[in-house]
């Protein structure tokens, strides 16, 4: 398995289920093949640098995971065709295999 990182936001204004229901559904797409959660960071609300979707601010998360190559791309379609998450980045790191 290799390790991966995944930065998301969504709009602050949604409520904490909708949020809560968001985490819930990315940590079972990583866990459904066999990948481990290591780490949840709350970053909480940070201006944007530029306006996205007419938003300002963004609720953010860093989710720090190990997962095979190849569910990556099940969790990338998981996080384009959720509602309440904005914008999403995953990304390989090399130093925490």
């Amino acid at each position: 398995m290799k390790a991966y990182e995944l930065l998301f936001f969504v709009n602050p204004s949604i409520d904490d289920e909708a949020r809560l229901g968001v985490k819930k559904r990315i940590d079972a797409t990583i866990t459904a093949d066999g990948g481990v959660v290591d780490n949840v960071e709350e970053w909480g609300k940070r201006k944007l640098a530029f306006e996205v979707d007419g938003l300002t601010d963004g609720d953010y998360t860093l989710i720090d995971f190990h997962a095979e190559p190849d569910s990556i791309a099940e969790l990338d379609r998981v996080l384009r065709i959720s509602d309440y998450v904005v914008r999403h980045m995953i990304v390989r790191r090399d130093d925490h295999e």
